[in-house]
């Protein structure tokens, strides 16, 4: 990857974490038929917020799925703490661990240290949503620099629906 954050239609890079069984895994690969994929980046386990917002996109990932989007979430956290994190969540869709600072700079995200040794023992990426169409290009994007700033999920389903239907362009692309 670029020292160079992603715009808006730019073709996501190969972007390889683990999954739960320490398997290394491209996000941006597709695991099933749907022509677009949803990546969720989370803080972590150590984040309630996050927890919530993992357990409302699983109550409608069947929605997206329906409309062509495959949905993944992946956090910087380590394997330990992802297992941890497993006991609190009850999700439908894969869930990664190991995002690196690199790619969470790669990626444009905001990186928090932690508050506390209570919180977490790493930096973390704070929020952030990446869509992609069938040609892998930046579609939609929502970076927070919170954890209290979040996309409403029936709203974000509700964009996705429209953009396909209707051949909506990339919004953002825009370089003065």
């Amino acid at each position: 990857m670029s020292n160079t954050s992603l715009k808006p239609a730019d073709i996501m890079p190969s972007l390889v974490v683990s999954d739960v069984d320490e398997n290394k895994v491209d996000l941006v690969d597709r695991v099933s038929d749907s022509p677009w994929k949803m990546i969720v980046v989370y803080r972590g386990q150590h984040c309630p917020k996050c927890t919530a917002q993992l357990n409302e996109l699983a109550k409608v990932h069947k929605d997206f799925k329906d409309a062509g989007v495959e949905v993944v979430a992946v956090s910087g956290d380590s394997h330990e703490q992802l297992n941890k994190h497993l006991e609190k969540i009850d999700i439908n869709f894969p869930i990664y661990y190991g995002l690196t600072i690199e790619q969470m700079t790669d990626l444009g995200l905001h990186i928090s240290e932690p508050r506390s040794d209570a919180e977490t023992d790493h930096p973390f990426a704070e929020p952030g949503i990446f869509v992609l169409n069938e040609k892998n290009q930046l579609q939609m994007v929502d970076i927070s620099n919170s954890p209290f700033v979040r996309p409403d999920l029936e709203q974000l389903l509700g964009g996705i629906k429209f953009s396909r239907e209707n051949d909506y362009p990339i919004r953002g692309t825009f370089i003065k």
